[in-house]
């Protein structure tokens, strides 16, 4: 059976929130994960390439994801908020997510800006099997709020992250409470340039492990 693909408007603080909802093939999901994109003001949507392989490891893993474009993105209303309003809009899809599959446990992912918007919501929420945190920016000043959050953490980084360098992250992991997790994917830059299928495997491992 070929995986499902949806197209929704979901009820976002700002208006509607343009989504898109896809089932894993097969099996019916295991668990079902919301998915954050990079910054709106340089580009960043769910179409972006490093988002979808997120969301295509994540549905070999077992989940059903939902990919949706921050307010002010193509479809979705509303303005770019600084990053406050933007977790409001993570917080909004995730409900809209959770309602339609409430027996399944959730997980949160993003990649870059994404990445901080979903450790903020996951450590706030700590109820998340786990969070994926790719291409996480360590130059936006200190992310205080992993230092006490229990929810697992996985962070996958490129070695070659222009926005988040390896010295930089490993120092800043080392404060991160455990459980914690740091995989480091043989990369040109901070988009993953010609290792986007290593990317994708390291996602799919990771969040079947974190599942068993």
């Amino acid at each position: 059976m070929a995986r499902r693909i949806e197209s929704v408007a979901l009820s976002g603080p700002a208006g509607n929130l343009e989504a898109l909802l896809e089932e894993p093939e097969g099996a019916g999901p295991s668990f079902a994960a919301l998915v954050c994109h990079p910054h709106p003001l340089y580009g960043g949507t769910m179409h972006n390439k490093v988002v979808y392989r997120l969301a295509r490891g994540l549905r070999h893993a077992g989940a059903v994801v939902l990919r949706f474009n921050f307010r002010g993105v193509g479809a979705s209303a509303g303005e770019h908020a600084h990053m406050e309003g933007e977790i409001e809009d993570a917080r909004a899809a995730l409900a809209s997510l959770r309602a339609r599959y409430p027996d399944l446990p959730y997980a949160l992912a993003g990649f870059s800006f994404g990445s901080r918007v979903i450790t903020r919501l996951g450590c706030e929420l700590q109820d998340a099997r786990f969070l994926m945190a790719a291409g996480f920016p360590t130059r936006w000043g200190p992310p205080e709020h992993l230092e006490a959050c229990r929810v697992p953490k996985i962070f996958i980084q490129s070695t070659q992250d222009q926005y988040g360098p390896r010295p930089e992250l490993e120092a800043m992991f080392e404060s991160f409470a455990p459980p914690r997790e740091l995989h480091w994917i043989e990369a040109a830059d901070h988009f993953f340039v010609g290792a986007l299928d290593a990317l994708e495997e390291q996602v799919r491992s990771a969040a079947q492990a974190s599942l068993e």
